[in-house]
């Protein structure tokens, strides 16, 4: 089947995702096992991915980045997905953390934090989720009382990505707890500062080269210069990215999907079951080449999301529709692809075992399938009623 065109995409991409491949497969592919038991990544990783171009690629050069496109992150996510490398945090902090500092960070703040984060000298987390907050962020407990030129940050996060190697963390907290949702504000911590602590690595069912840690923040003292934006418009500014980065799960799960497949397609035609092989039998072409549309879907589905986004016009529901169908995808392909390994496919030296597993939080985080749907219902019954 030929693959779908790719328009969006010039020849300068594409000589960067070369690039990348090869990076993927030298730095990360030969050794994400190894950051599977160790539970994380490597700092000096991290710095061979910028010194190598891979970091906030679409930061422009004022800001230290590269002055590219977001379709140059977009093509280092894609390259991580078909190496099956759920381990390097480097989606989240260059499409999703890096794009509040740019929008929202005083000059002198940009300029203390950006470049490191495109060099990989400093890593990048952002801390929403709380113990009971789940996916309702207006909900949140930590908060921050202003304190002269100071914030006095205090409470608790949990299941934060890249949370035990993070420098620079981007904290939702409440300035004004009376205010619900109009409260909330976002600070910036940095990793030496004093009352701030790192919990235990939490132990996941999969993506277990992703570091994933519980903060802590007992009177740490924030200057009032790392407040993005103004105080009190947390909750809007959230918002406001939630649509991108939707759309990066979108990427990511469109790209491991794929993978996933060719492993299958690769397994079934050396593997052999009762004197043939099996991709031999009819049930696996069936199932083979039902996959191989649903992808092929998928593709210009989410390909049409990115140019919808890169022009602008991608909305809070474009993205969650997206975001629900893109993970809802890649969670069917990797059981089917399993079941298709047999045995093997349940051990987890197998990649497709793996990728199963690091699956079945893509329809958890960054807003659960079920909170998709009702964006989705929402919008479409309001629409109705106009």
């Amino acid at each position: 089947m030929k693959p779908t065109p790719r328009p969006l995409f010039g020849p300068e991409h594409e000589a960067f995702r070369a690039q990348v491949r090869r990076f993927c497969e030298r730095e990360i592919a030969l050794h994400h096992a190894e950051w599977e038991d160790a539970h994380g990544v490597p700092r000096a990783v991290w710095q061979q991915a910028g010194a190598n171009g891979l970091l906030c690629c679409w930061l422009p050069e004022s800001l230290g980045g590269p002055g590219g496109d977001l379709l140059f992150d977009f093509i280092v996510s894609e390259e991580l997905g078909r190496a099956g490398a759920t381990g390097p945090g480097f989606p989240l902090h260059s499409v999703i953390v890096a794009p509040y500092l740019a929008a929202h960070g005083t000059p002198a703040l940009q300029q203390a934090l950006l470049p490191g984060m495109v060099s990989g000298e400093r890593i990048a987390a952002i801390a929403m989720t709380e113990p009971g907050t789940g996916s309702d962020v207006a909900a949140i407990r930590t908060h921050a009382r202003r304190d002269g030129d100071h914030y006095v940050l205090n409470g608790q996060k949990t299941f934060i990505t890249n949370g035990h190697n993070a420098d620079v963390i981007v904290v939702a907290c409440k300035t004004d707890p009376e205010q619900g949702a109009r409260g909330v504000s976002l600070l910036v911590v940095e990793g030496n500062m004093p009352g701030f602590t790192r919990g235990r690595n939490l132990r996941k069912i999969g993506q277990h080269a992703q570091d994933t840690a519980e903060l802590f923040f007992d009177n740490v003292r924030v200057p009032a210069s790392h407040l993005l934006g103004d105080e009190g418009q947390g909750f809007k500014y959230l918002m406001q990215k939630l649509a991108q980065e939707r759309l990066l799960v979108s990427v990511q799960c469109q790209a491991r999907a794929e993978a996933a497949l060719q492993w299958t397609v690769d397994y079934v035609q050396e593997r052999k079951a009762f004197r043939q092989r099996l991709a031999d039998f009819q049930n696996t072409r069936f199932k083979l080449a039902a996959l191989a549309t649903d992808l092929q879907a998928g593709r210009a589905y989410c390909d049409a999301l990115i140019a919808q986004h890169l022009a602008g016009q991608l909305d809070a529901v474009g993205a969650a529709a997206g975001k629900l169908w893109h993970s809802e995808l890649l969670g069917r392909v990797t059981d089917e692809c399993l079941q298709l390994f047999g045995g093997y496919g349940y051990m987890a030296e197998y990649p497709i075992a793996r990728a199963y597993a690091d699956a079945r939080i893509e329809r958890i985080y960054a807003g659960t399938s079920e909170i998709m749907k009702e964006i989705v219902a929402r919008d479409l019954l309001d629409a109705r009623g106009r």
